[in-house]
């Protein structure tokens, strides 16, 4: 923390604008150095004013190595809550390593992934909440997503948990009331108040918890599997989802082997789609490694799209072998080209619709023709609306993420052994440890409580420079 840190806030690669971040007791000074307002200064003359934009050069000795922008915050008023200096320079991967080489050699240090973010946390300028939500932000997929982990940045799932640990510790002190004067306990009857309190905060997180289970996807994404035998058109079909070339297709059966993964957004609803080897009995080694691979992303998806082909005859026992039967399952029939004209028209000696046993029967079929794009439109729309169809999180501002969540859980239990020990008159030296528990289990979320294991792996997977 007494270290002054730079580095490269914006991505690699040739561009508009290119943005170096120093942070630190130092950041002032140092960019001073190598500063200069006009070409024939060697280096900055007095203060630099806080939240003023400065046009000049970057100058190494009495060499120009580029005309930048430079903006000076002196702290609290910046994202560390340090005095900071962004200079925003010609975007080029040269140019910057230059300038930040010559910042480096000045005394700052290379800062590590995420350090900007985590000395904002340190400086108590924002919770870990909304240090992740800067993640978030980067990371969004959809608008969705986006608008979450806004409003996340922003502070409301800080202010909620919040809320809620201030009327736990408000429950505790009661219960420490009555074990510190037990004499007086009487006239401390925290039983009503207490039940009343748990009461909200168990149905608050288990919203949370449940908000999480509903919306987890806008972060990671809908995982689809096509799955079905070696040449009915998932490869096709991969790449009409996606709108590119991104599966090999030929007629040869078995191309795919290895699984085919990309992500897309389909009416602001993310997804990720992985185009799976054909399913069949072979003795080809290389082939049963792609077979139990697609198993196994057929096993991790939420929506699994079975491909079929006209004439397809398929038993009972080959169809439980193909996925899990509880998953979400679209019978995609492809090739109806081979039966049906543009028109809609019956082909001469065309293939019999698929016989599929029993079990298919209430499971959602479309009909395509991947190679004519043909019903991929409504193939999308009954995507969509399987798997968002019973989702409502218009009256939420937040999604708890799988961090979040877990802390959520652990504190629902505690939350339920206290309810329960207040029910049935347990001491009140037990229930101070679940309220305890519970309260820490809540602050683990903002940050108050959480451990230096936690803050690492959070910051470890940002990028440098931010």
């Amino acid at each position: 923390m007494n270290d002054t840190i730079a580095a490269i806030a914006t991505p690699y690669g040739s561009g508009g604008i290119g943005v170096i971040r120093i942070s630190g007791p130092d950041a002032m000074d140092i960019a001073a150095q190598i500063f200069s307002r006009t070409r024939t200064e060697t280096a900055t003359s007095g203060h630099l004013e806080s939240h003023r934009v400065y046009h000049g050069y970057v100058r190494d000795k009495t060499e120009i190595i580029d005309e930048v922008l430079l903006i000076p915050m002196h702290g609290p008023r910046s994202y560390t809550a340090e005095d900071v200096v962004e200079i925003q320079a010609h975007s080029g991967t040269i140019v910057l390593k230059q300038i930040l080489e010559l910042l480096l050699s000045k005394g700052a240090r290379l800062s590590e992934p995420g350090e900007f973010t985590k000395r904002a946390f340190l400086h108590q300028r924002i919770d870990l909440t909304q240090a992740e939500a800067v993640a978030d932000i980067i990371n969004a997929r959809s608008a969705s997503a986006l608008k979450f982990a806004a409003a996340q940045n922003l502070g409301a799932l800080k202010q909620q948990i919040q809320d809620l640990r201030n009327q736990l510790i408000h429950l505790l002190a009661m219960v420490e009331v009555c074990i510190d004067f037990p004499d007086d306990a009487t006239e401390v009857d925290y039983t009503a108040r207490g039940t009343d309190i748990l009461d909200t905060v168990i149905s608050q997180c288990k919203e949370f918890i449940q908000q999480h289970a509903d919306a987890c996807f806008l972060k990671e994404g809908i995982r689809i599997a096509i799955c079905g035998k070696p040449n009915v058109g998932k490869s096709s079909l991969m790449n009409r989802l996606l709108t590119k070339e991104k599966s090999i297709v030929t007629a040869m059966p078995g191309t795919t082997r290895d699984p085919i993964q990309d992500a897309v957004n389909m009416n602001g609803v993310p997804f990720v789609i992985t185009d799976t080897a054909g399913i069949h009995d072979t003795d080809d080694l290389v082939e049963i490694i792609g077979i139990e691979r697609a198993k196994d992303h057929i096993r991790d998806a939420d929506l699994v799209l079975f491909m079929v082909e006209p004439g397809t005859v398929l038993s009972a026992m080959e169809f439980t072998k193909m996925f899990p039967r509880e998953k979400k399952t679209i019978l995609v029939i492809n090739k109806m080209d081979l039966v049906y004209d543009k028109n809609g028209n019956e082909k001469p000696g065309r293939p019999a619709i698929p016989k599929l046993p029993a079990a298919c029967t209430d499971i959602p079929k479309m009909e395509i023709s991947a190679l004519h794009d043909r019903g991929i439109k409504e193939l999308r729309e009954k995507i969509i609306y399987l798997c968002v169809r019973d989702l409502t999180m218009d009256g939420s501002s937040v999604v708890p993420n799988l961090r979040h969540k877990n802390a959520l859980t652990q504190a629902l239990s505690f939350l339920t052994s206290a309810k329960e020990g207040i029910i049935t008159g347990q001491p009140e030296e037990t229930l101070a440890i679940d309220l305890k528990n519970s309260i820490d289990s809540l602050g683990t979320i903002t940050g108050e409580t959480a451990s230096l294991d936690i803050l690492d792996t959070i910051f470890n997977n940002f990028c440098i420079g931010k």
